[in-house]
């Protein structure tokens, strides 16, 4: 690959050695173009007349399928595949056996590298790791576009200087304008084979203990260490550092010939490409974490200990594939405006982190690098989930005004904390907020929550390598309570499971996680993760009220039994002399359609109920709410919607048993006006939404809109979002 003469050339002698060292009548190379297609760009054992002859569209084929995966291929009968495609013009119809690996080259699949053998046999873990380490090597080759020209895979709409609007996914509310900065320049890693195998052994090393003294030192931080404001989210990034298995796969690829910074790359190229086909969402964006992690390591290992900070010195949107949350709190708040990823989700750790900034986030943004350059103009706006990218004059006027407008309408709601959350006509309703981390806690003095109604203790759960003990649980649910002082804080139980995988607890594929082995279903069946779990609340809640939960109830019976469980941990504190909770309170989410059937009873055995509409709503419409085809199709404002819950507020006010609820559909001012007119009376919703659900219910005449309301239950429009809509305009509701 180092000697000289044409790129095609070098090339068609890295198939001819490959397949002499690897004893195999076929070696191919085919190379991504345009629109994804794969080209046969050299080959030993197939007919030659074949190269740049023989193409295969996105997905289709063996050679399609690798490229689509990301992911290594190895058969012993190729051919019995249901995605193998015959291809005359290369007479492979004689080989048996097939060795793919694909060609990665920043995050995406350059090409696909291919050995075939006549005899069936199975190809041996070190063949495959030789071929990705080769292949890693050609990606370079590609890269440096003699063989496929960059302009060809790219549509850069910036070349034109053209506004430009992009449609993403809002992550973090809010609107916010400045200049583009990239996150960082591109990390080159110029040097992929070995010298001295030894030596890159002890780079590695003294990179990755170099990393970890970072980390350290930022979480010792004077605000960190004071105000605690990102603190968890931190402390869980640096045990990813810490990490066995990653180091060890980086160990290996050293082994194996690179350098210790292509090792670092060739791993994390892998495991993007391996995580950007789950599906579970938990799991992908945990590559955000290792990413960041890889590009700190390999900077270290060139030298660069400073992780190439950009200095903000004017308003400004970064834009970026992915970004990890530690890299976020290098960049001066006073200038960070907002963020635009072509990836991303909700419970991103950056998108947490951001959150508690107060920075707006627009994510999965297709194209996102393409069309932006630096300091170009970029305004962000997460209601309409769009990204304006050299807006017109127009259009900046707009959002000038609208910027200076979301300004003061902040300090309103600062300003109004500490008024009652009372409509016109005197009924009060109680807004809680959710919460999930520590960093979360401060939320409840800004905004006047009157308690925290959701807190997901599953958090620490699922990036613990191992069962959380029970006085590190202890020490999280102690800390929430300490910051809720006299105010409630509802614990639910651990919310596993589905999309929500844990490290320490195995797990089948199911076909519908949503509805499958979750929740409180595994709790049930592993006794000794709620056994453990309580008994860290109780620890924790010795001397004060405990409220604990438990989700996903689909029948009263399964509510008993949690309620054994729970009362001999209660008869544990006694025999250990421990201090009990001064009151405990029990009750459970009614998240499962079945559970409202059985009213009567469940009001008997519960302090309290939580609706919680997030699943309670896809299950009620069969309807995946992952799902973006499904996305819009059933609104919440739908009569059959209203009337359910109606059943379950009348059940919960004739037994007087208080309902909250806590899901998203009661963090929105037009839903939450029709949940007040159903006479609900608490709703546990974001912090960020406290704000303005407070100002509706204050400019809400209750019992005008609960007669209109009562009115349009028997509907039979798909919603009636817009007479709500209507009304709260007609009678001055701000919605």
């Amino acid at each position: 690959m180092a000697s000289g003469g044409r790129a095609q050339d070098r090339l068609n002698r890295v198939v001819r050695v490959i397949a002499q060292n690897m004893v195999a009548e076929v070696c191919s190379i085919y190379l991504t173009r345009a629109g994804g297609i794969l080209e046969l760009f050299a080959t030993e054992g197939l007919k030659a007349e074949a190269v740049h002859q023989t193409r295969f569209l996105p997905g289709q084929g063996l050679v399609g399928l690798v490229a689509e995966r990301g992911l290594p291929l190895n058969l012993s009968e190729a051919p019995q595949h249901p995605r193998f495609v015959y291809r005359p013009e290369t007479g492979e119809e004689l080989y048996h056996s097939f060795l793919a690996v694909p060609i990665l080259r920043t995050g995406r699949v350059a090409g696909v590298l291919v050995v075939q053998n006549v005899t069936p046999r199975r190809y041996s873990p070190e063949e495959v790791e030789v071929l990705q380490t080769i292949s890693m090597v050609i990606a370079e080759l590609v890269g440096s576009g003699e063989l496929v020209a960059p302009e060809e895979l790219t549509e850069d709409s910036a070349a034109t200087g053209e506004p430009i609007t992009l449609d993403g996914l809002a992550l973090a509310n809010g609107i916010g304008a400045g200049v583009a900065v990239y996150r960082q320049p591109q990390i080159q890693v110029t040097r992929t084979v070995a010298d001295d195998i030894d030596a890159e052994q002890i780079r590695l090393e003294d990179a990755i203990a170099e990393m970890r003294l970072q980390l350290e030192q930022m979480l010792e931080h004077p605000d960190l260490a004071h105000g605690g404001e990102h603190r968890e989210v931190l402390e869980t990034y640096r045990m990813f550092a810490y990490d066995q298995g990653w180091q060890d796969k980086m160990r290996d690829a050293v082994l194996s010939g690179l350098t210790a910074e292509a090792a670092v790359d060739r791993v994390q190229q892998e495991n993007r490409a391996r995580m950007q086909k789950i599906r579970d969402p938990y799991l992908r964006e945990r590559i955000a974490d290792f990413e960041d992690l890889a590009i700190r390591l390999i900077r270290i290992i060139q030298g660069d200990r400073e992780n190439h900070k950009t200095k903000l010195t004017e308003d400004a949107v970064i834009i970026a594939r992915t970004i990890g949350p530690a890299e976020l709190m290098d960049y001066d708040r006073r200038f960070l405006k907002g963020i635009v990823l072509e990836e991303g989700s909700s419970t991103a750790h950056v998108t947490i982190i951001a959150r508690a900034m107060g920075v707006p986030v627009l994510g999965r943004v297709q194209g996102l690098l393409s069309h932006v350059r630096p300091g170009e103009h970029v305004i962000v706006d997460t209601a309409s989930a769009r990204a304006y990218v050299r807006p017109g004059d127009d259009v900046i006027e707009t959002y000038r005004t609208t910027l200076a407008l979301q300004e003061k309408r902040l300090a309103e709601y600062a300003a109004e904390r500490d008024l009652p959350a009372e409509t016109r006509d005197g009924h009060k309703i109680d807004l809680f907020m959710n919460a999930g981390l520590l960093v979360d806690l401060p939320s409840l003095d800004s905004t006047g929550a009157v308690g925290i109604g959701l807190f997901r203790t599953e958090f620490q759960f699922m990036v613990s390598p191992a069962l959380p003990k029970v006085d590190e649980q202890t020490k999280i649910y102690s800390a929430a309570l300490d910051a809720a002082g006299d105010r409630p804080v509802v614990f639910r139980t651990l919310d596993i499971g589905g999309d929500k995988p844990v490290p320490f607890l195995p797990r089948d594929e199911e076909e519908n996680p949503a509805m499958g082995w979750r929740a409180i279903r595994i709790a049930l069946d592993r006794p000794a993760l709620l056994r453990y779990q309580l008994r860290a609340l109780l620890y924790a809640a010795a001397g004060r009220t405990l409220h604990v939960m438990f989700p996903m109830i689909a029948d009263v019976s399964e509510l008993k039994r949690c309620k054994k469980i729970l009362q001999k941990e209660v008869d544990r504190l006694k025999l250990h002399d421990r201090v009990p909770p001064r009151d405990i309170k029990v009750g459970c989410m009614l998240e499962v359609p079945s559970l409202s059937w059985q009213m009567d009873l469940l009001v008997k055995e519960v302090d309290f109920l939580s609706i919680g509409t997030n699943d309670l709503m896809q299950f009620f419409f069969a309807c995946d709410r992952s799902n973006p085809r499904l996305a819009d199709r059933y609104d919440l404002l739908a009569p059959p919607v209203l009337k359910f819950l109606k059943m379950i507020i009348d059940a919960c006010g004739e037994a007087n048993v208080p309902v909250t609820l806590c899901g998203e559909m009661g963090g929105r001012p037009v839903e939450a006006m029709a949940l007040i007119a159903l006479g609900l009376r608490r709703l546990s919703i974001s912090p960020t939404s406290v704000g303005p659900v407070k100002r509706m219910i204050r400019s809400v005449e209750l019992e005008k809109l609960r007669g209109f309301l009562l009115s349009n239950l028997s509907s039979p429009e798909h919603s009636i979002r817009d007479s709500f809509i209507s009304f709260a305009r007609d009678h001055n509701i701000k919605v």
